[in-house]
């Protein structure tokens, strides 16, 4: 009799440890799959945020590059009219006055403005490209500074 009434008593044992083995893993394959949808969510954010950056990349790249391609092109057509005649480069200089060593001398007769010389002109316009090139550089830096700024500011929520 004690036998028969120890049968149901284990077999109910087995069975509420089967179950309790089984909530276990239920519970364990909950924990996994909230952790999974968390990630899922953070690198949906992570994939957002980096296309917007991208995006205002792509934008602050062209505006620079455009205004970079106008300023060397109206450099070009300086050149061309410098090259051409019809502009001259001046030199902003000043000249000492003239002392006559000798009191039968003048002095100078006034040439007229300091001009470039020929040969330093295409040094001046590679001086001009490359400024243009160095300001629009530092004004594309500085706009992707304040945009990764702009978003630091929004992640720490102020």
């Amino acid at each position: 009799m004690l036998r028969e009434a120890l049968f149901p008593l284990l077999l109910a044992l087995v069975a509420w440890f089967g179950f309790h083995l089984l909530e276990e893993q239920r519970d364990t394959a909950r924990r996994e799959r909230d952790q999974a949808r968390d990630e899922r969510d953070g690198l949906r954010e992570a994939a957002r945020i980096s296309g917007e950056l991208l995006a205002q990349r792509d934008a602050i790249d062209r505006q620079r590059t455009q205004e970079l391609t106008h300023e060397r092109n109206q450099n070009q057509l300086l050149q061309r009219a410098v090259d051409a005649g019809r502009q001259r480069l001046f030199v902003n200089a000043t000249c000492p006055a003239s002392t006559p060593a000798d009191s039968g001398a003048s002095g100078l007769a006034d040439a007229g403005p300091a001009e470039l010389a020929a040969d330093a002109r295409p040094d001046y316009f590679t001086l001009r490209d490359q400024l243009a090139l160095g300001r629009q550089m530092i004004l594309g830096l500085q706009a992707h500074v304040r945009v990764l700024q702009d978003y630091a500011r929004r992640a720490c929520g102020r």
